[in-house]
């Protein structure tokens, strides 16, 4: 019997998935475990793999489609069977694309990328391939594709976009038409224009909710951490790890001492957490995501830094898993390394606080009557002020500084 292939359900908030990738054609032959296809969940990448061996019959769906969780994906052909009557009985079922050139033997069908002509005559090119060329203005048929038989890919337009010759007759069109409705006065710059979906839609809708069912308000203090700095100098001679690592510990060990920053306010009750879990704030090209460190309060520091570096080194290459992602209490972001002071971070939805970390810069301060150089940083905290006040918030944030600078290690 064909083994239907569907979309993947990771976790309880999981509902749909963006397809990203295609590995497979239609009629290449598949083996159970390998991977299948790439998708998109709000927060990480999955490679799907083959249920089944045998033949894939038919895509159900393109390239940056998003379908439901338990969605007909594709249908694989168990060995014996014919892949082409099993793509016919499915192919009211939708539009799709293969990662691949379609030759005529087997006949172009629902499972076929999209052709484009061109000087090097008909090539394939997946939608998304399609959609990403039009918005950045590049001109398909002088795309060298690089995929199987000559698929244009995703990357082959963005690599085109950065080519001036490439892009400039579609961006010189779009100029003149700019100007052409602006009465001819003033050439224009034609905008580019992002599909907000996947990882960055996400963000936008919860930071957007975040502000407007939450009652935020953000602390600030500049800190002298010159003996923090001064530890780190000597530790690192027996292992590396960065002021977040130091901070991560120094938060848990605060939370301790201050659980209703360690809380969560649902159905009308405020509940504070026995685990202290500190999401650590990672900037990806696409957007941002919050690796978790589970038990902070537990680990050693070198457990924390060897912790953090693997899922820092995890979610750049797109490795993480919802498990990694999910079951936060607290959380913190650092921008210092971008030459930032101070800012105001957004709480997660769901948690009580979040720690904002600037840059650590050596300032003349007045210290033990002389005014001598210090290292200086700013910690700004954003709680909810629904669950805890100003003062205990301020006493929290009060005791993170004690601990980065003299806590026992």
């Amino acid at each position: 019997m064909p083994v239907e292939v569907t979309m993947p359900k990771f976790g309880l908030t999981m509902h749909e998935g963006t397809i990203q990738r295609l590995f497979k054609a239609a009629g290449d032959a598949v083996r159970q475990g390998e991977p299948l296809y790439e998708v998109e969940t709000e927060k990480v990448l999955y490679e799907v793999e083959a249920p089944a061996t045998g033949v894939l019959a038919v895509w159900l769906h393109p390239e940056g489609a998003t379908v439901e969780c338990g969605g007909l994906v594709a249908v694989i052909a168990a060995p014996g069977e014919d892949p082409k009557t099993i793509a016919a009985q499915h192919g009211s079922a939708g539009a799709s694309a293969t990662p691949a050139a379609t030759s005529s033997d087997p006949p172009l069908s629902d499972g076929a990328a999209a052709p484009v002509g061109g000087e090097g005559g008909r090539r394939a090119i997946s939608p998304v391939a399609r959609k990403l060329a039009s918005e950045l203005g590049v001109d398909i048929s002088r795309v060298a594709g690089t995929g199987p038989g000559g698929r244009i890919t995703r990357e082959d337009v963005e690599r085109a976009a950065k080519t001036p010759a490439v892009a400039t007759s579609a961006v010189a069109a779009a100029k003149a038409g700019l100007t052409e409705a602006a009465g001819g006065s003033a050439a224009m710059v034609a905008s580019r224009t992002i599909p907000l979906r996947g990882m960055r839609r996400t963000i936008a809708a919860r930071m957007h909710q975040s502000l407007r069912d939450t009652a935020q308000l953000t602390i600030s203090t500049e800190a002298d951490v010159t003996a923090a700095v001064e530890l780190r100098e000597r530790l690192r001679r027996e292992f590396e790890f960065t002021y977040t690592d130091l901070l991560i510990q120094a938060a848990a060990r605060a939370l301790m001492k201050h659980p209703r920053m360690n809380a969560r306010l649902a159905d009308d009750a405020i509940t504070e957490l026995e685990q202290i879990n500190i999401g650590v704030a990672v900037a990806l090209e696409e957007g941002l995501i919050v690796p978790v460190v589970r038990n902070a309060n537990r680990k050693s520091l070198r457990q924390i830094a060897a912790e953090t570096s693997d899922l820092a080194e995890r979610a750049r290459a797109g490795r993480l898993t919802l498990d990694d992602v999910h079951g936060g209490t607290f959380t913190i972001t650092n921008l210092g390394a971008y030459g930032v002071d101070s800012f105001t971070p957004i709480l997660n939805l769901g948690e009580t606080g979040i720690l904002g970390i600037g840059r650590i810069a050596e300032k003349p301060v007045v210290y033990r009557d002389d005014i001598v150089r210090r290292s200086m940083l700013t910690l700004s905290l954003t709680f909810d002020h629904r669950v805890i006040d100003g003062a205990p918030a301020a006493a929290f944030l009060q005791s993170v500084v004690e601990i980065f600078n003299y806590g026992d290690r």
